[in-house]
C-alpha cells in the first residue's frame, strides 16, 4: 500500500506539475502575443523557468503582477483554459495587425529586450515599458515628415500659372531707335509690357555724302544696348528687328550692321521697301472701321515715305495689309527733305518748294489712281502713321504734354490739317523748340514731314485724317502674334488674370473700334 499510494502521489504531482506548465506556456504565449516576442525568446524563457525551478503559484502571481493589463488577463484565461500554446493561425492573425498598425510595430521593436528583463526580474517589465516610452515620439515624428514630403510632392504636382508669352520688335529707322515688348490679349490686339524709343538720326548727313557717319552710328549702336538689355531680361518667345532705308541705302550698311552684332549683339534684319510698307499698314488693321470702303495710308518715315493704297470693298479680312491694291515708297523722308531745302529756318516759299518736290515723285507713281471712284466717296478717308501727323494732332488738341491715348485714333479735318500748317510756319524756331509736343529732336523736321503730308493731300483729297500713334512695330508684332496662333491657342481668363498680376501695360488698340 506504501509503494502504491507512493507511486500514486508521484503521479499525481507530475500531472500537477503539467498542468502547471501548460498555464504558464498560455500565459508567456500571450505575453508574446502583445509584446511581439520571438519563438526563440519563448523557449529561452520556459528554459531559464525550468532550471531555476520557479513553477510555483507566488511565482507566477508576481510576474503577472508586474506585467499585467486587460489584454494580458484575457490571455491568461484563454491559456488556462487551451493549457497549450498559441496556435500559427492566431500568431499569424496578431502579427498582420501589428503590421496593419505602424505604430505597434515602432513600439514593439524593443520588446524582445523588455521580455528578456522580465524572465530575469518579473516586476520589471511596467518599469522597462515606462522607459520606452518615448519611442511612439518617434514614430509621430516620421508620419510628419512623411506628410511634409506628401504634401510638397502635392504642391509640385499643380499646375503652374499661366504664363502669357511676350514677342519683341525692333525698327531702327533714318530717325528714331524704337523697341516694344508685348503680349498677345484679346483676338487681333496685344498689349504692351516694355517699350523704349530714342532719336538717333542715324541718316544725318546721308542725303549729302551717301554713307552713314560715325557720330550716329555710336549714337545708334548706344540706343541698341539699351534694347539688347531690355531684351535680355524678359523670356521673349519671338522677336523680330529690322532696319529700313539708312541701312538699305547706304554704302557703309553692312560695316554698320557688323558692328552691331559685335558691340551690341543684335542681328538686324534689313527689310525692303514693299515689306516696310505691308508692316505699316498691318500696324494700323484694327483702327480701320466697317464703315470705311477706301483708304490711304502713308508712313513718313526719317529717308522714306510709303504709301499704301486700300480697298476694302470687296472682302473683310481680320489683315489689313491683304486689302493693298497699290503701294509706293518715296526716296524722300522728314531727315533727307529738310537737309536738301532746310528746315530750322522755313519760309512760305521755301515750303512751297518742298511741296513740290514731293508732288513731283508721286505723279511717278503710275497707280496712284487706281482706286477709282472710290477715292470721291464719303466713306474714303486718309491715315497717317508719322511723327508729323501725332505732332499734329497734339497740337491740334493744345496738349501740354504729349498723351499718346489721346492722339492714336483721333480724327482731324482738312481744315484742322491746314490752320495747324499755316500755325507751325508762323512759328520760328525757338517757338517750335519750346512747344511740348514737338522739342529740340524734332523742331528742324516737323515742316519737313508737313511738306510730305501737304503733297499727299493733293493726289488724295479727303474731309477725314486718322491719326494713328502706330507703325512698323505694331506690324511686326501683329504678324508674329498671327503666325504663331497667339490668339487663336490662348487661355483669355488666365492671361489677362496674370498680367494684371503681373505687370502693368497698355491695351495698343483704340476702345470702341472693330476690326476688319
Amino acid at each position: 500500500m506504501a509503494d502504491e499510494s507512493g507511486r500514486f502521489d508521484k503521479k499525481q504531482r507530475k500531472r500537477a506539475r503539467r498542468r502547471k506548465a501548460g498555464k504558464n506556456n498560455g500565459t508567456e504565449a500571450v505575453l508574446s502575443g502583445a509584446q511581439g516576442v520571438s519563438p526563440s525568446a519563448q523557449s529561452n524563457s520556459a528554459g531559464s523557468d525550468k532550471a531555476t525551478g520557479h513553477r510555483s503559484t507566488r511565482g507566477e502571481n508576481s510576474s503577472a503582477n508586474g506585467s499585467q493589463n486587460g489584454e494580458l488577463k484575457n490571455g491568461a484565461r484563454n491559456g488556462q483554459k487551451s493549457g497549450k500554446k498559441l496556435s500559427n493561425r492566431r500568431r499569424r492573425s496578431r502579427r498582420k495587425k501589428q503590421q496593419d498598425n505602424p505604430a505597434t510595430l515602432q513600439n514593439t521593436a524593443s520588446a524582445p529586450v523588455q521580455q528578456n528583463q522580465t524572465a530575469k526580474n518579473g516586476h520589471a517589465t511596467a518599469q522597462t515599458a515606462h522607459k520606452h516610452h518615448h519611442r511612439p515620439v518617434q514614430a509621430k515624428t516620421d508620419h510628419s515628415s512623411h506628410n511634409t514630403a506628401e504634401h510638397r510632392t502635392a504642391q509640385a504636382a499643380q499646375p503652374r500659372p499661366y504664363e502669357p508669352p511676350l514677342y519683341a520688335a525692333l525698327d531702327l529707322g533714318t530717325n528714331n531707335c524704337r523697341l516694344l515688348i508685348a503680349t498677345p490679349s484679346r483676338p487681333g490686339q496685344f498689349r504692351v509690357v516694355d517699350s523704349f524709343s530714342r532719336i538717333v538720326r542715324l541718316g544725318e548727313g546721308f542725303g549729302t555724302s551717301g554713307r552713314l557717319s560715325d557720330q550716329a552710328m555710336n549714337r545708334a549702336i548706344e540706343a541698341l544696348k539699351v534694347c539688347r538689355d531690355k531684351l535680355e531680361s524678359k523670356n521673349i518667345r519671338r522677336r523680330r528687328l529690322i532696319a529700313t532705308e539708312a541701312c538699305r541705302s547706304a554704302s557703309n550698311g553692312p560695316e554698320f550692321l557688323q558692328r552691331v552684332r559685335e558691340e551690341a549683339g543684335l542681328e538686324l534684319e534689313i527689310v525692303d521697301r514693299q515689306t516696310e510698307a505691308s508692316l505699316a499698314v498691318s500696324g494700323c488693321g484694327t483702327l480701320v472701321n466697317r464703315e470705311t470702303d477706301a483708304l490711304v495710308l502713308f508712313d513718313i518715315g526719317g529717308g522714306s515715305s510709303e504709301i499704301a493704297l486700300i480697298d476694302v470693298t470687296c472682302r473683310r479680312s481680320s489683315r489689313l495689309a491683304e486689302h493693298i491694291t497699290a503701294w509706293t515708297s518715296l526716296p524722300v523722308g522728314v531727315v533727307t527733305l529738310a537737309e536738301k531745302f532746310g528746315g530750322r529756318d522755313v519760309t512760305p516759299e521755301n515750303y512751297a518748294e518742298m511741296v513740290a518736290y514731293v508732288a513731283g515723285l508721286l505723279n511717278d507713281f503710275s497707280e496712284r489712281h487706281k482706286l477709282g471712284d472710290l477715292a470721291q466717296s464719303t466713306h474714303f478717308h486718309l491715315l497717317g502713321t508719322s511723327g508729323t501727323v501725332t505732332t499734329l494732332a497734339g497740337i491740334h488738341l493744345g496738349l501740354e504734354r504729349y498723351d499718346r491715348r489721346r492722339v492714336d485714333g483721333m480724327w482731324m479735318g482738312a481744315q484742322d490739317v491746314t490752320d495747324m500748317t499755316t500755325k507751325l510756319l508762323s512759328w520760328d524756331f525757338k517757338t517750335r523748340v519750346a512747344n511740348p509736343c514737338i522739342g529740340a529732336d524734332r523742331a528742324d523736321l516737323v515742316l519737313a514731314g508737313c511738306a510730305i503730308l501737304d503733297a499727299i493731300r493733293q493726289i488724295w483729297p479727303s474731309e477725314r485724317l486718322l491719326v494713328a500713334d502706330r507703325g512698323l512695330r505694331e506690324g511686326i508684332l501683329t504678324e508674329l502674334m498671327s503666325r504663331d496662333g497667339a490668339w487663336r491657342h490662348r487661355r483669355p481668363h488666365q492671361a489677362k488674370e496674370t498680367y494684371m498680376k503681373n505687370g502693368s501695360g497698355r491695351d495698343t488698340q483704340t476702345k470702341g473700334r472693330q476690326s476688319i
